[in-house]
């Protein structure tokens, strides 16, 4: 039995009413946060889902404390910027940090009820996070609560680990049943990935993993907890590595078979894309499915050729393909005016290779969140499947580069083979490695009870234009290196070889 005053590691600290005071919300959050902030600050600005600019204007929006009575204390806490953005913030305090949890530290608290505490990144730490799914099972701890998808309560006594993977997100698995995901950038109201793994699970979906339930916290939903996949391969990690061993053999670049295990990732490609396709099937039997107006589709293509003019004023290349891809997207406008039917559905929303788990032999699709830099209401809006259809062809172009690239160095990725000759030669047979694999994909979609992506070629090749410019546009930002992914796509785009 832990003794009072005393971490559950053993570590001292002064013996003390935890601060979790009869304090109506906001006030409390104001007493508990406010001193954290000075810390806080400079520590956000370090984290890849922090994209505030005002640091100073944090302000405490809600708080639940989890712990206490002798045991580290977990804040499960939500903070606004001047511009009402909320970050989702799971902060530990200890007297002392162990020497496993220095890499988490924040700071050490300057004053209030936790004053000379270390304060840390409670996802860290194993014994917090079991504290937190000890506090789910119960469905309640203070203001958070955990909306269920069943009648069978959480699991607990599961080891937790988190996920060291560089995301917008957080997450934690627990043995190998749960995966505990937090949003660290929450919205308010309904959250479209709770909605659709939610439907997809009452649909009894063998493509997806099955929700257990939702956390909630003063109206903005912070995460979900759902199946986890146990020894489930990257999508985006086998297709490269394939794409890799397909570079390595010594089939003519055009016609000749993949090389590589099994056969190569063909196969794969197809299975895939029925996949997509089932998965589309049980989210139109979920969510109402409609047919968009001429004028909704030719409001749509006007959206495309407002992101085109803006992309060429941040990336001068795609200039010279403006009047193409122009077209390209009036040409999907005109698709309502002729009488072409197009409908729109709930969808995946962000969907490519890395989107895919591959487990026991079969795929599976994640992260339903949609394009993070959209609004959650708009995410939620019904889309022609064929977004999600162009978001996966465009991702076997990439990897298709990937397998191309050495490991990159400090200034970005270098060619593997230096001698002109040998680098056409790969260039050619990575274009073919991706070529037979969208064309597979797109046989499995049509065969996994999809509509044939090939009978919409108007509708894919814009959506697939727009997808481009979108990379463009992000990778002359972030990623330099990478612009002639996106721009090799454009320049077979805007002259009409849309597969």
């Amino acid at each position: 039995m832990t003794r009072p005053g005393a971490t559950v590691d053993g570590a001292r600290r002064p013996a003390r009413a935890t601060p979790r005071a009869a304090e109506p919300g906001h006030h409390r959050a104001e007493t508990l946060l406010r001193p954290l902030l000075p810390i806080l600050t400079p520590w956000l600005a370090t984290r890849r889902w922090y994209q505030g600019t005002t640091m100073s204007a944090l302000r405490p929006a809600g708080v639940t404390v989890i712990g206490g009575e002798g045991r580290p204390d977990l804040l499960v806490a939500v903070v606004e910027t001047g511009s009402g953005t909320a970050y989702q913030l799971l902060l530990g305090v200890r007297g002392e940090l162990p020497r496993r949890l220095e890499p988490a530290a924040i700071g050490t608290v300057p004053y209030g009820p936790w004053a000379g505490q270390r304060l840390y990144d409670a996802v860290a730490d194993p014994a917090l996070m079991g504290a937190l799914l000890r506090a789910l099972a119960g469905r309640r701890a203070g203001p958070l609560r955990l909306d269920p998808a069943g009648r069978h309560p959480l699991p607990v006594g599961l080891v937790p680990r988190p996920l060291a993977v560089d995301q917008s997100n957080s997450a934690v698995v627990y043995g190998d049943r749960l995966l505990l995901k937090l949003y660290r950038r929450p919205e308010p109201g309904p959250h479209p990935e709770v909605e659709a793994l939610r439907a997809l699970t009452g649909q009894n979906c063998p493509r997806t993993p099955r929700l257990h339930g939702s956390l909630h916290l003063d109206g903005l939903t912070l995460g979900l907890v759902e199946e986890y996949l146990p020894g489930a391969e990257d999508g985006w990690q086998r297709a490269v590595a394939h794409a890799r061993d397909h570079l390595a053999g010594s089939a003519d670049p055009d016609t000749g078979p993949d090389t590589g295990p099994a056969g190569g990732f063909t196969p794969d490609a197809q299975a895939l894309g029925q996949a997509v396709a089932e998965t589309h099937g049980a989210l139109a039997r979920a969510f109402p499915r409609v047919r968009l107006s001429a004028e909704d589709v030719a409001a749509d293509a006007a959206r495309m050729k407002r992101r085109l003019t803006a992309a060429v004023a941040e990336v001068p290349q795609l200039a010279r393909h403006r009047s193409r891809l122009a077209a390209l997207f009036d040409e999907y406008g005109r698709l309502g005016a002729r009488g072409c039917p197009v409908l729109a559905q709930r969808v995946h929303g962000d969907l490519h290779l890395g989107q895919a788990l591959y487990a026991d032999g079969d795929w599976h699709l994640v992260d339903f969140e949609g394009e993070p830099a959209t609004p959650a209401a708009e995410r939620a809006l019904p889309q022609p499947v064929l977004r999600d259809v162009a978001g996966m062809l465009r991702s076997f172009d990439y990897a298709a580069r990937a397998a191309l690239l050495s490991p990159a160095p400090e200034n970005g990725p270098a060619e593997a083979d230096t001698g002109p000759g040998r680098q056409l030669s790969r260039l050619r047979r990575a274009g073919a490695w991706a070529l037979r694999n969208r064309r597979a994909f797109c046989a499995g979609y049509a065969a996994g009870g999809g509509e044939d992506p090939a009978c919409r070629a108007a509708q894919l090749t814009a959506f697939e234009a727009d997808r481009a410019v979108y990379e463009a546009v992000y990778e002359a930002r972030h990623r330099p290196h990478w612009l002639p992914v996106p721009l090799a796509a454009v320049h077979r785009l805007a002259g009409g070889r849309a597969r």
